[in-house]
């Protein structure tokens, strides 16, 4: 954590290029977790485990570009925010497939040879919908077959949970404790969750603004919740995760905890609830320092979640509390935001868990859920679980007992200058697997500067010696401050929600994409004390607020980044290049028996904007990627790519159709490619019906003016 000088040790290589050789694989294969027998999709990641593989081989590499699409479900027949509805994966069971179209989340049966829509359930209109954070981010259902009958649980962004028989779409007769009090809701088959999730929280059992109304929700007074991800059922029990604000968009410190809930299947009846904010008396809570459990909320889970039921454990990860970019009001390492949580599905009870990382302020919530598959590690099977982050750490633990596979450090991290602002003195760093990006590591050494061109290199130079370099965990300065050098400098190169991480449970391997981003956080500036909510008063004796970007909720707000002056939260370009080594997409392959990157490869190309500017003329520009996410799923003896059409400029062939490839799993390399009539987008899932195999690709480009769709492709008969 110092000032940027020409001549800093290096870190390491960047690991951009794949390896000649493949490192060899367990000879032992693993048992998937259950989902996928039989040519299924049962759950939201493929298996349990949410590994997004299968083993299914009709479709491979000598037939692959072969494929044709054989229907396109259409997402912009569910309203408006159609560029959002490719962000929910399908399950299919029994030829039918089930997911959520469109903002208002919309359950669809979809026909798995046609494309067909068998039926659609749509949640009657609530005031508590129109107040929701998280319309545009449902991410599919869940399946369970109850005494012989298919189900299908949705949690909705109005924070109901709903029951519906998965031939019909109608909500289940006799399911649930009592009845939803509005007109338009069914006798049956749907709970209002607000109620359970606020029973023994104090600020509702003081609350005297009058009786609880089911169509507004939680009184704004006390907060929001919403539902971000799909609920996930093991061993007969619905559990289902909850949401808040996105941590960009928090403008308050008191809200709700987001407490995760479990349902009996059967009958709707309520079984647990665990206390993501540990309660007095509760393993935790004494990393609540100054009583800050009391009025701090949010701890959401809003990335999806996975199971074990062999071993009755359900995991799930959580963001941070309230409010994120300022934790002056909430000192300590505040468990059980940021964490790995393993439950016991039928009880709730905290089995372990593992914190990623102590008391975030930088937005690094877990993105994606717990990836768990059988290793080989040393010669001894491990049950495994795989943490993929934002920041690019890949921790590796036991899944039954939450212990590091290989060892974990404290390292010290760089500390807060802001008055009143809390850091924690270290954070964890695996010693293995190796970050998907070393430069998070230490931050913009001499190996990662620009320096295409002599000219770039000194400018470059020049620029970051006026920079406090770091890697991860940089805090935000206060504005003005008296330091010598401008700004703090931070980096990342990890993934997030649009693209998850997948693995193949037949040989232990995991393929993560990730992009590099290094930036100057924003300053937080004081307020002098002044509550600046719209006309809501404030209750703590904070002196640094809060940022308002959308309507806020109520409360008290503790940080505001400077707006307008000094250009901040990102770092000078060199007339539109950077002063780092970009890295804008790249795929990379981890035996994770032994903890080796075994390639690391770049998707697409270099932008023409960079390989063709004026100061780079000359240069033999290396690929650094395309823009974009690149999205994959492990098919038999296939790795199945594409990537998302961020700015217009998704991988395509010379007629401009976007592509999906068939890449080698022992070295990256493309082996076909086909097209598709829509870029991808998120996530893809396979399946087996009437003895075909399908691809189904989530695809969409708001650039193109594309709306989401599915697209299914398979084999000609």
């Amino acid at each position: 954590m110092r000032a940027f000088r020409s001549g800093q040790r290096v870190v390491g290589p960047p690991g951009v290029l794949a390896v000649a050789l493949f490192l060899a694989l367990s000879s032992t294969p693993s048992a998937q977790l259950p989902g996928t027998a039989n040519g299924e999709w049962r759950y939201l990641g493929g298996d349990a485990g949410h590994t997004r593989s299968s083993t299914l081989n009709q479709i491979n590499a000598s037939n692959f570009s072969g494929l044709k699409a054989v229907w396109v479900y259409r997402g912009d027949n569910f309203g408006p925010g159609v560029e959002y509805t490719a962000r929910s994966t399908p399950i299919h069971v029994n030829g039918t497939l089930y997911t959520v179209m469109g903002q208002r989340r919309q359950v669809a049966a979809i026909d798995a040879a046609t494309g067909e829509t068998r039926w659609t359930f749509r949640e009657p209109d609530t005031m508590r919908y129109l107040r929701s954070p998280r319309t545009d981010f449902g991410k599919g259902v869940a399946y369970a077959e109850v005494d012989g009958r298919g189900v299908i649980f949705v949690s909705t962004p109005a924070f109901f949970l709903w029951a519906l028989d998965a031939k019909t779409g109608r909500p289940l007769e006799n399911w649930g404790t009592k009845p939803v009090p509005l007109k338009e809701f069914p006798k049956s088959g749907v709970i209002d969750m607000i109620p359970d999730l606020v029973s023994d929280w104090d600020p509702w059992l003081k609350w005297k603004g009058g009786a609880y109304d089911p169509d507004y929700g939680l009184p704004r007074q006390l907060g929001m919740i919403t539902c971000s991800s799909p609920p996930i059922v093991a061993n007969g029990v619905v559990v289902v995760l909850a949401g808040h604000e996105p941590s960009y968009d928090q403008t308050r410190i008191e809200n709700v905890p987001a407490d995760i809930q479990g349902y009996d299947a059967k009958t709707g009846k309520r079984l647990w609830k665990f206390h993501v904010i540990p309660r007095p008396g509760e393993v935790g809570h004494e990393t609540w320092e100054n009583d800050a459990w009391k009025h701090s909320g949010n701890m959401a889970s809003w990335a999806p979640a996975s199971a074990d039921p062999q071993r009755g454990l359900v995991y799930i990860v959580t963001n941070a509390s309230t409010y994120q970019f300022y934790t002056g009001h909430r000192p300590g390492h505040n468990l059980f935001g940021g964490s790995v949580l393993a439950l016991d599905v039928k009880t709730g009870q905290r089995k372990w868990h593992y914190q990623i990382h102590h008391s975030d302020q930088w937005n690094y919530d877990i993105p994606t859920a717990p990836i768990l598959m059988d290793l080989t590690v040393d010669g001894k099977r491990i049950p495994a679980l795989i943490q993929n982050t934002k920041q690019g750490l890949i921790f590796a633990l036991n899944r039954e007992t939450g212990q590091p596979i290989w060892p974990i450090e404290e390292r010290p991290v760089m500390q807060t200058q802001v008055p009143g602002n809390y850091t924690a003195k270290t954070q964890p760093y695996p010693t293995r697997p190796e970050p998907l990006d070393k430069i998070v590591l230490g931050g913009i050494t001499d190996e990662y500067v620009m320096d295409w061109t002599p000219e770039l290199k000194k400018r470059a130079t020049d620029i970051l010696s006026k920079f406090n370099i770091g890697g991860l965990y940089v805090p935000p300065l206060p504005y003005p401050h008296t330091n010598s050098y401008v700004n703090n400098v931070g980096c990342v190169g990890g993934l997030n929600i649009y693209h998850p991480p997948v693995a193949d449970p037949t040989t232990g391997i995991m393929y993560a994409s990730h992009q590099r981003g290094c930036s100057a956080p924003q300053y937080l500036v004081p307020t002098e004390g002044k509550d600046e909510e719209r006309g809501l008063a404030g209750k703590s004796e904070e002196e640094w607020r809060g940022r308002e970007r959308h309507t806020p909720t109520t409360g008290t707000t503790v940080a505001r980044f400077k707006q307008g002056g000094p250009r901040t939260g990102v770092l000078p370009l060199m007339d539109g290049v950077p002063v780092y080594k970009p890295l804008n997409q790249a795929l990379a392959a981890y035996d994770m028996n032994t903890g080796e990157k075994l390639w690391d490869i770049p998707v697409g190309q270099t932008p023409a904007r960079l390989r063709n500017h004026p100061l780079l003329k000359g240069v033999n520009v290396p690929n650094v990627g395309g823009t974009g996410h690149s999205i994959q799923m492990v098919v038999g003896d296939l790795l199945v790519q594409t990537t998302e059409d961020l700015r217009g400029e998704a991988e395509a062939n010379d007629k401009g159709m976007p592509l999906l490839h068939a890449r080698d799993k022992k070295t990256g390399r493309i082996l076909a490619s086909v097209e598709l009539p829509v870029p991808g987008q998120y996530g893809m899932m396979t399946f087996m019906h009437d003895k075909k195999q399908y691809i189904v690709v989530q695809a969409g480009s708001a650039r193109r003016k594309q709306p989401g769709a599915l697209v299914a492709l398979a084999l000609p008969d």
